[in-house]
């Protein structure tokens, strides 16, 4: 075996060791401070919402990007618009997804199909 051969191996184990170990640090240090380690209560307040946050940075620039750049006269934005203002107006989990598909039906296809 060449030289190469080994020292990229030895790289790769020493990478997976390092992530591995990282891994277990970052989620042991919780389990074992305990009751020790509660964070502050505005941080857990503020944690709150970083799910809303993760789902919007996920969301919101394929709503406001269509193709190479921004258009505010895209049907995924307008669908979006809809959706939000449905979703914060009635409780039902289902209408804002139906009324959103169909907007951007109507807006992608046109209403002549």
């Amino acid at each position: 075996m060449s030289e190469a051969v080994m020292s990229e191996g030895l790289w790769l184990w020493l990478t997976l060791l390092a992530i591995g170990s990282t891994t277990i640090m970052t989620r042991g240090s919780f389990i074992l401070a305990g009751e020790k380690g509660r964070l502050p209560p505005a941080l857990q307040r503020a944690l709150r919402y970083a799910p809303a946050a993760a789902l919007s940075a996920l969301v919101m620039p394929d709503l406001l990007l269509d193709g190479a750049g921004f258009d505010p006269f895209n049907p995924k934005l307008a669908a979006g618009l809809v959706v939000i203002v449905v979703a914060t107006r009635w409780r039902n989990p289902w209408l804002p997804f139906i009324l959103g598909m169909g907007v951007l039906l109507v807006l992608r296809k046109g209403a002549g199909w």
